[in-house]
């Protein structure tokens, strides 16, 4: 075994004969040796691999039959049950069997009462994949969301992109506010919603990383904020939407006024003769020159995107973007022109993210995926209903290069559940799920709450994909929308198919 000098890993090297295996363990600890042989001794004592890996897979078997599907092609059920484990894999443990973590401060904290989670992919996972442990893990959800509180004691702000315990400062925005605001929102059990809140506000406050020029300005300007100020500020705005929800549940008016008025900040940037979301100085003068196609990444207005994929990121706030086109017709057709437009991407150092593409619209990342869903806020849920189908059948498949763009800790996929179940959180932080076009015949949820929720659709195909008429516990169901506590309550939705 070679230790390399000054670093943190060895490498071991084995001398084997013809056939002969062998058998490895590794046990970690972001505490100490002693703990890492603690949770060897705990978790993996023995050397069978057989009965460790027969019981892994009984595990895993018990996780993923949460979800239970009937109908589709095999095709369709294996890219189900991959994308259902992948969200499963992270955020990932990081404490000892004990409790005891390291935590974001750099010392080592005794067991606070619950499980204590890394590896927050937040920018991306704040959109579907949190809220879809929300329904699937409430249990494990509220131990993540108890250690971003933790993480806040400890760095001062909620977690922007949490790995190994340390903050990257990774991507824009807050988005640590929004799962926190979404646990609020959602009553999950064991957050204290005080403190929760009390993390929001400090975050949403901290003038760091932008927000001080917003705050200052009312928006992020290019010439004070180089690079990515569009991004940045329509990110926190869409925080300060989920921070104004929670403020209100909890009776926090002057907050909840507060919030939502900045969380309009992104209407500085719209550009009536453009039609678009555009970089503005400090004087109020758009940056030039502009091409809603051009993209130099992560050093210009937005960030991993264009002009024209940035237009639609404020679902906590659909009426105030329709105002600012000025109606809902002109708001519609500028949508249809997303999937249309050219799919060229202009400029030489382009983000490489910039993936997926239908037209403009890039499903490969993350900033893009509520907005077909836009269609059915709009209320054209049929159209929605062909871009679901078209993403869910040309951009995931069961085979290598399966996926459309980064996975992103389980974002990519979480789209794909949410969307194959026939509803997707537009707008975390909220506890609505806009309704779309169910994949398969029935899929049914097996809630920790011990209730069952079953979406049926029969009859669904390639070809009936709308939804003509829809009932609930067999009452008529008028709306193109669920709510949280109808999915929790358990019972059956039931689409007759078009």
């Amino acid at each position: 075994l070679e230790v390399l000098p000054e670093s943190r890993y060895a490498r071991a090297n084995f001398s084997t004969k013809e056939g002969e295996q062998l058998m490895l363990k590794v046990a970690l600890s972001p505490v100490s040796v002693e703990g890492a042989k603690a949770n060897m001794e705990a978790e993996l004592k023995g050397w069978n691999f057989e009965a460790t890996r027969k019981a892994a897979k009984k595990l895993w078997n018990e996780e993923l039959a949460k979800v239970k599907i009937a109908g589709g092609d095999d095709a369709q059920k294996r890219v189900f049950y991959t994308a259902l484990y992948h969200t499963m894999i992270a955020p990932s443990e990081f404490c000892d069997v004990n409790g005891d973590y390291r935590g974001a401060d750099g010392e080592v904290h005794t067991n606070p009462g619950h499980k204590t989670y890394t590896t927050y992919s937040l920018w991306d996972t704040y959109r579907a994949a949190m809220p879809l442990l929300t329904i699937t893990q409430p249990r494990r959800m509220s131990d993540m969301v108890n250690t971003m509180l933790n993480i806040c004691d400890e760095q001062g702000r909620l977690p922007v992109w949490h790995l190994w315990g340390c903050e990257t400062d990774c991507m824009v925005g807050n988005p640590g506010i929004i799962p926190v605001a979404d646990a609020i929102i959602k009553d999950i059990a064991g957050v204290d919603q005080e403190r929760a809140f009390a993390a929001i506000k400090n975050t949403a406050m901290n003038e760091g990383r932008g927000n001080g020029l917003r705050m200052k300005y009312g928006y992020i300007p290019f010439d004070e904020f180089g690079k990515e100020n569009v991004a940045f500020d329509m990110e926190y705005a869409l925080a300060d939407g989920a921070a104004a929800l929670a403020a209100e549940k909890l009776g926090k008016t002057d907050d909840a006024k507060y919030f939502t008025e900045r969380s309009h900040s992104y209407r500085n940037y719209f550009d009536k003769e453009t039609g678009f979301i555009r970089g503005l100085d400090s004087k109020r003068q758009w940056r030039t020159p502009f091409n809603p196609r051009s993209s130099s990444h992560r050093s210009d207005d937005y960030c991993e995107g264009t002009a024209w994929q940035y237009l639609w990121l404020v679902p906590h706030d659909v009426d105030g973007l329709m105002g600012c086109f000025g109606s809902r017709e002109i708001m519609l057709s500028k949508l249809d022109s997303l999937f249309t437009a050219s799919s060229e991407i202009i400029g030489e150092v382009a983000s490489s993210d910039i993936t997926g593409l239908i037209g403009q619209y890039a499903h490969g990342n993350e900033p893009g995926h509520h907005t077909i869903y836009l269609y059915t806020m709009l209320g054209e849920p049929w159209k929605a209903a062909d871009r679901i189908r078209e993403v869910c059948s040309t951009l995931y498949f069961d085979a290598e290069a399966g996926l459309s763009g980064n996975e992103d800790v389980g974002q990519m996929s979480a789209w794909y559940i949410f969307s194959a179940l026939g509803f997707y959180p537009v707008c975390p932080g909220t506890p609505y799920y806009q309704i779309g076009t169910p994949t398969f015949e029935r899929a049914t949820l097996h809630l920790e709450n011990g209730h069952t929720f079953t979406i049926e659709a029969l009859g669904t195909s390639s070809e009936r994909c709308y939804i003509q008429s829809a009932t609930l516990n067999g009452k008529s169901y008028p709306h193109t929308y669920l709510h949280h506590d109808d999915i929790l309550r358990g019972g059956v939705l039931r689409f007759v198919m078009s």
